[in-house]
């Protein structure tokens, strides 16, 4: 991993584990896992935050299965 890739990865797992204390609640272990993965969807995803309404953008939906 390049050192700006790790520092992105650490800094995804940084934000998740601050949220987790913030809310006194919740399961770090997941989003610190898959920090990586996050990393490298997002940087591959075609999107342009200047125009959402782009409909050839890619689409992410995140779900952990629970109903």
């Amino acid at each position: 991993m390049s050192d700006i890739t790790t520092k992105a990865v650490n800094t995804i797992r940084v934000l998740a584990a601050d949220v987790v204390a913030k809310a006194n609640s919740g399961h770090p272990g997941a989003p610190m896992g898959m920090a990586p993965a996050a990393h490298v969807l997002f940087s591959q995803l075609k999107t342009n935050p200047k125009n959402p309404e782009w409909i050839n953008r890619d689409r992410f939906v995140l779900s952990n299965g629970h109903a």
